[in-house]
C-alpha cells in the first residue's frame, strides 16, 4: 500500500499508519475501524486519534454510543486558504480564479448544460465510449473547480489581511 508521502504500509509505524489514515476520512468513522484498516490495535487507534483532535485535524462525533472520527473540514479550509496565500502571490490567485470560471463557462456552452450533474446526466443520450469518459472527466474537473473556486476567493479576500498578520518581525 501507497501513501501520499510514499511510504509504504509494511515501513510505516502504528502511529503513522493511523495518522495517514485519518487525514483521509470524508466520512466519519469509528475507531475500531480505523484500527482494522491500518493494522493497529483499537487502543493505538484511539491514541493517535484523539491527538489529531486536539490538533484541529479530526473532529469527533458522539453518535448514540458511538465515537466517529472524521476531518476536520473547516480547519482543513483554512489551512488550505493560508498554503494559497503563503505560496502564490495576488496576481497568481487571481490568474488561477479566472481560468477555472472560463473553462467553466466554456463547458457550459459547449456542452449547453447548466451543472456538471447535467452534463452527467447527457451522459444517457450517448454510444461513443470516448465522448462518454471526456463527459465524466469534465464532469469530475468542473465539480473540483466549483469546490476550489470559494476557497480561492477567500484566499484573495482575505490576502493583504493575511500578508499583513503573517509577516515576520524585522
Amino acid at each position: 500500500m501507497s501513501t501520499d508521502s510514499g511510504h509504504t504500509h509494511s515501513s510505516m509505524t502504528r502511529g503513522e499508519r493511523v495518522r495517514a489514515a485519518a487525514r483521509t476520512l470524508r466520512t466519519p468513522r469509528t475507531a475500531s475501524w480505523v484500527a482494522n484498516e491500518t493494522d493497529a490495535s483499537v487502543k493505538t487507534a484511539q491514541k493517535y486519534l484523539e491527538q489529531l483532535v486536539e490538533d484541529n485535524v479530526l473532529r469527533k462525533i458522539e453518535q448514540g454510543d458511538q465515537t466517529l472520527y472524521c476531518v476536520d473540514q473547516l480547519m482543513a479550509t483554512y489551512r488550505e486558504v493560508a498554503t494559497l496565500q503563503r505560496e502564490h502571490d495576488r496576481e497568481e490567485l487571481t490568474t488561477s480564479l479566472e481560468s477555472m470560471r472560463t473553462q467553466i463557462t466554456e463547458w457550459k456552452t459547449s456542452y449547453n448544460v447548466e451543472t456538471p450533474g447535467e452534463l452527467r446526466a447527457s451522459i444517457a443520450d450517448l454510444d461513443d465510449p470516448d465522448e462518454i469518459e471526456t463527459r465524466r472527466e469534465i464532469a469530475s474537473k468542473w465539480e473540483h473547480f466549483a469546490d476550489r473556486i470559494p476557497i480561492v476567493r477567500a484566499a484573495l479576500n482575505e490576502y493583504d489581511w493575511a500578508a499583513e498578520r503573517d509577516a515576520l518581525p524585522v
